[in-house]
């Protein structure tokens, strides 16, 4: 990739409006962001013109299956790992990886080589220790070593709540948990968040309400997910980010992708607006790559799906284009925010210094570009980075 790259000519959503500016990428950091930017004179510099194109910063997905999910239907439904292109088309530049319910013939280990094969084969990626059940599998022998000692490790999830595939821990248990990710997020200047995967139990929120009433443990330190899988669901998520929790809503999660009972994230979002929540308090992510089980009455699994990153460029466009929300407040949902969150303090911004990651789209919101790290990606919706083992990689 050359050194110097000069980006022209696009409106910038940094998140806030910037209006139109030039972008001087150097090396993998922005060096410029400016409407009279040029290409240094001395060097080598690729000029890409980005007239009529809206330029945000590259999404943060805070919830992928990147080693595979589910299982729930039998071994022929384990998803398969994924793809650096099924990511980059997706408009994704930063993932944060995770197991799930299959918490055994996926290992922690596991996920933490194909963590940092992504990162070798060009975006950023982090992830949580742990799955579903607890005590929750680990690599040193506890989540506050794991993340205390283990770069990568960024919190602890997703852990499963309020979900007939959860191991049905106590409050104390969930208590314990985030008391250690805690305070190996504080000794190690990392997030230390508890990914919470909040499943169709009558519980919903209330142990987390529970917990944060009644211990010490912040409601900042957890982020509940798949908050919109349900109309109740909704409701108790909103109340929860109003008294200063997060709300992560979960892209792939909609009455499109077959999960008939849930809310339209796009229309989750407007509600929750709507309804008070503080912009800061509303996260986005795609629990891509992850299957998507539907279940009968009794528990029986009776069909899958799998979810995809792309589901998140669609609902940030539905949220703009339908639901009349400010381009620069949904865009922060899957950039600024997710940053602030997990303590990224080089991504979710266009700024001087920060990582050079970018999603570039056209009026419409249709893909047409993505930097990570610098580097070009994806280029007229196409992707020209492939991972090691995909098919069209060099």
């Amino acid at each position: 990739k050359p050194f110097f790259t000069l980006l022209c000519g696009a409106r910038v959503f940094a998140p806030r409006d910037m209006g139109i500016q030039n972008i001087l990428i150097a090396g993998d950091k922005i060096a410029a962001v400016c409407p009279t930017a040029t290409a240094p004179t001395n060097y080598p510099c690729q000029i890409v013109d980005l007239t009529d194109c809206i330029l945000m910063p590259g999404f943060i997905d805070s919830h992928v299956h990147i080693t595979g999910g589910g299982g729930e239907g039998g071994f022929a439904t384990r998803t398969p790992e994924i793809l650096l292109s099924q990511i980059t088309t997706s408009g994704v530049t930063t993932v944060v990886g995770c197991l799930g319910t299959d918490g055994t013939t996926r290992s922690v280990i596991n996920l933490l080589a194909k963590t940092r094969g992504l990162c070798a084969e060009g975006i950023s990626a982090y992830m949580y220790t742990g799955a579903y059940e607890l005590p929750t599998p680990t690599i040193t022998g506890s989540v506050r070593s794991d993340i205390i000692i283990i770069d990568k490790i960024i919190g602890t999830g997703e852990i499963a709540m309020s979900d007939h595939r959860s191991a049905q821990p106590t409050c104390q248990e969930y208590k314990n948990l985030a008391a250690q990710a805690r305070v190996g997020g504080m000794l190690s200047s990392k997030a230390g968040i508890v990914d919470m995967h909040i499943g169709d139990g009558k519980s919903g929120l209330s142990m987390l309400f529970e917990i944060t009433a009644n211990s010490e443990i912040p409601k900042s330190q957890f982020i509940p997910t798949h908050i919109n899988r349900n109309q109740q669901l909704l409701i108790e998520g909103i109340k929860w980010a109003k008294q200063g929790g997060i709300m992560d809503i979960t892209s792939g999660v909609s009455p499109e992708s077959g999960s008939v009972q849930a809310v339209k994230p796009s229309q989750a979002a407007k509600r929750a607006l709507e309804n008070g929540v503080a912009t800061t308090n509303i996260t986005m992510s795609s629990d891509g790559n992850g299957s998507v089980p539907l279940f009968d009455a009794t528990g029986n699994t009776i069909g899958v799906g799998v979810a995809s990153q792309k589901s998140m460029l669609q609902e940030i466009r539905d949220m703009i284009k339908t639901e009349k929300i400010a381009p620069d407040t949904a865009i922060k949902f899957v950039t600024s925010n997710v940053a602030g969150i997990l303590k990224l303090s080089q991504k979710g911004q266009v700024k001087e210094s920060f990582d050079a990651d970018f999603t570039v789209v056209d009026k419409d919101f249709q893909l047409k570009h993505v930097w990570a790290r610098g580097q070009h990606m994806v280029d007229n919706g196409q992707a020209i980075v492939f991972g090691t083992f995909e098919q069209n990689s060099l």
